[in-house]
């Protein structure tokens, strides 16, 4: 396909999703929050939405806050962290961040991209989901779904698996206005249908839109 042709069955494909997922909610549970969805962005790392949910249940009782996550004794965050892994690195990392939003930002979570990458753990993913999220920005999440899909969907080769690569690929791709809309979906899309393992083809509705779907109809 060519670059228009990708963008044109790629609109047909965020139609599709809309159709089944009306509402494009991020599975981190932050609830607007900038501070918490930092938090849970870095923790998500290598973890599962779900868990990190109910991890930060009790981290965030405990310190609701940037002021109070930056004073809070290291040992204690990384007892509360630890269900995520990486507990040591994690812990130091949200500490870290805290202290620099206060200290470097007045507390105001900034929006660009490059003042973003400055906090502790934080890449492009988490980012972009920040930038989406939080600011109504163009954003596109390249998490695991997202690449996983879009390769088999036939946006680019399979074999491709670079976050920033298939990030500059999909800009292109998906309209501004529904880029951060579309990870969302295409998240809760790959753990309902399109899973790693065993994807449920005969009953997707991407199905007519996707190169690996054509193929397994053909078989």
């Amino acid at each position: 396909m060519t670059e228009k042709q990708k963008r044109a069955r790629m609109s047909e494909i965020v139609s599709a999703l809309k159709r089944v997922y009306p509402e494009a909610t991020c599975a981190l549970e932050a609830g607007g929050d900038p501070f918490k969805l930092l938090v849970m962005g870095r923790l998500s790392a290598q973890c599962t939405d779900a868990r990190v949910n109910i991890v930060c249940r009790e981290l965030f009782r405990r310190y609701p806050d940037a002021v109070a996550l930056a004073q809070a004794d290291i040992l204690d965050v990384e007892n509360i962290v630890r269900p995520c892994g990486l507990y040591h690195t994690k812990a130091q990392n949200i500490i870290d961040a805290s202290r620099m939003l206060l200290v470097d930002y007045g507390g105001v979570l900034p929006s660009d991209m490059d003042e973003l990458l400055k906090f502790p753990g934080v890449g492009r993913k988490i980012a972009n989901l920040l930038r989406g999220d939080i600011f109504g920005l163009p954003a596109i999440v390249a998490d695991t779904h997202c690449i996983r899909i879009c390769g088999r969907l036939g946006m680019y080769p399979t074999t491709l698996k670079d976050p920033t690569k298939v990030e500059r690929i999909l800009v292109k791709l998906v309209e501004p206005a529904e880029q951060s809309d579309f990870c969302h979906r295409i998240v809760q899309f790959g753990r309902d249908v399109c899973m790693a393992r065993g994807p449920r083809c005969e009953n997707c509705p991407l199905r007519e839109l996707c190169e690996m779907g054509k193929r397994s109809a053909k078989q």
